[in-house]
Parts: C-alpha cells; sequence; structure tokens
C-alpha cells in the first residue's frame, strides 16, 4: 500500500501555541505518518501551552488516528522577529515573559536544536505564523511601521529561518510555508498590509526553492489554506464570514478542516512529494478558482 511514510524523520513546526491552528494539525499529521516532532512557540504563549499539556487539558487534541498521542521532543521559545539575540531590543530581552528563556532568537534556536540532537538533526521545517499589528486597518490607513511589521513576522521571518536552519536539514529535506489567497485576490477587511506580506511569501517560496535547492538540496513549498477559525484569526474580526462565503462559493460547498491542511503538509515532506519544489498547493475546497459568485450572501435588511 503507497503511504505516506515518515519514520525516522525529524520536524519543527514554528508556530505552535495552542490546539486550534494549522500548526498544531500539521504537527500531528506529521507524527502520524511517523516523525518525531519539535515546536517553536511564541513567548508570550510559551507557559500557557506547557501548563495546557501538562494539566491535560488539550489530552483529547492529542490523541493521533493509529492510537497514542501526539508528543514532543521539545518545546522551545521561539520569536521569529528576532534573527539573534545580540540584535533583540533590551526591553525585549528584560521583559518577564522573555526573560526566563536564554535565546529566543531564531539563530537561538537553531543552536540549541544542534546541542540538543547534533549537527544536522532536522528533515522538515514548516513555518505556521503570521502576524499584523494593524491587520484591522484599511491598507489607506495602515501606518509605515504598521506595514513593515507584518512583512518583518509574515514573510521575511520564513527567509530568516531558511537561512539559519538550512545548514541544519539531512539530505532530501523540507522547508513549508502558509498563505492565504489576499496575496493574489482582494479580500476586504484583511489589511495592515498582509495581504502584501502573504504575497511577499509566495515569491520568496519560489526564490528560495532555487536557492535552497541548489545549496542545500532541499525543498520548499507553500500552502494556500482556506479560511479557518484559529484564535489566531480571530484579529481578522469577521473570520466567520469569510468561512461561510468560502464554503458557499466553493466547487466543494463545505468548510476546509485544519486535518486537511496537515495531511497535504505531510504529503509534500514526504518522498511522495520529492519532485515538487517551488510550489504554492491550495488546500480551500475549491475556492481559488472561482471567478464569480454563485451564492451571494442575503441582501442586509433594516
Amino acid at each position: 500500500m503507497l503511504a505516506v511514510d515518515l519514520s525516522g524523520k525529524r520536524a519543527f513546526v514554528a508556530g505552535v501555541a495552542d490546539e486550534a491552528g494549522f500548526g498544531f494539525a500539521i504537527a500531528k499529521k506529521l507524527a502520524e505518518a511517523g516523525a518525531s516532532l519539535c515546536v517553536g512557540t511564541w513567548p508570550p504563549a510559551y507557559g500557557i501551552f506547557t501548563k495546557l499539556l501538562e494539566r491535560g487539558k488539550i489530552r483529547e487534541a492529542l490523541r493521533l488516528a493509529g492510537g497514542g498521542e501526539l508528543e514532543f521532543e521539545r518545546i522551545y521559545a521561539l520569536d521569529v522577529e528576532y534573527d539573534t539575540l545580540e540584535a533583540t531590543p533590551a526591553e525585549v530581552r528584560e521583559n518577564r515573559r522573555y526573560k526566563p528563556h536564554a535565546d529566543f532568537t531564531i539563530q537561538g534556536v537553531a543552536n540549541q536544536l544542534i546541542a540538543d540532537f547534533g549537527k544536522q538533526p532536522l528533515d522538515i521545517v514548516v513555518h505556521s505564523i503570521a502576524n499584523g499589528p494593524e491587520v484591522a486597518k484599511p491598507l489607506l490607513e495602515t501606518s509605515r511601521q504598521g506595514y513593515l511589521g507584518a512583512l518583518s513576522a509574515s514573510a521575511y521571518s520564513f527567509v530568516s529561518l531558511v537561512q539559519r536552519f538550512g545548514p541544519l536539514l539531512r539530505p532530501g529535506g523540507s522547508f513549508l510555508c502558509l498563505t492565504y489567497l489576499a496575496s493574489e485576490r482582494v479580500i476586504p477587511g484583511y489589511g495592515g498590509g498582509m495581504s502584501a506580506a502573504k504575497a511577499a511569501l509566495e515569491s520568496d517560496t519560489r526564490v528560495l526553492a532555487y536557492e535552497v535547492g541548489r545549496r542545500f538540496g532541499a525543498r520548499v513549498n507553500c500552502i494556500s489554506a482556506g479560511p479557518w477559525a484559529s484564535r489566531a484569526a480571530s484579529a481578522v474580526g469577521f473570520i466567520g464570514a469569510m468561512i461561510d462565503y468560502a464554503r458557499r462559493n466553493s466547487p466543494l460547498p463545505e468548510s476546509i478542516h485544519a486535518e486537511e491542511v496537515g495531511a497535504a503538509a505531510a504529503f509534500l515532506a514526504s518522498p511522495l512529494g520529492s519532485g515538487i519544489t517551488g510550489t504554492t498547493l491550495y488546500v480551500d475546497k475549491g475556492f481559488h478558482s472561482m471567478g464569480m459568485a454563485v451564492d451571494p450572501p442575503p441582501k442586509a435588511t433594516k
């Protein structure tokens, strides 16, 4: 039987802080395929996430399809807005939510992985992080700081992750990031420069695929997922309406499930996806292919 087999592989998923997001779903599917898991968690959420695990609050979500539970070899505090500790502002380093962690930067976590597992400890790296400080603002009202903040946290962070984790990958390694259709279509309300950040992320995926393939022999791909009601997505403010609209107007008129994104990620990271790189794969029930709404929302009533 043809199956996704990641036995003996180690994956690092950046952006896991609860059981509701795509990062967690991807981690589960990678584990079900046989991979061991390490994750990076935003420092302000680190204590909450580790306590949820310790107290068994999300035990049901940890259950794997083949039996057993999802386990993490390591949970590292990671803030992808900072490349090195030396370049991190003092007020951040001294912040009470950051201070307990020796080095929460991208380079710091790369160094910790080497210290914990050896020179080339990874096979799979997943970037499941997006943040726009002014995402609720229209582009016309977005400040320079807010716009560049969205690009830094949501797009350049992937470039930096690939720079510093590329040397850690064993032969046949794979990088993956997550994008959204706002990179190429107008999604009113998805503001603050986030649409530009997602467009940059997809462009960088193609360029990095070339550079990483030549330098490290690894692959770089991107998943464009349909709208999903993660806790982080609630910042957009109308995620429920986005999900409902996509469901009613997709070729498959149903909502996506996080597990479907996880399964696609496992396939792309596996030997079955060995010929795929520089690609954006849509996991959205076909919504991206539509050019006209077939079930417009009802008119507002007074």
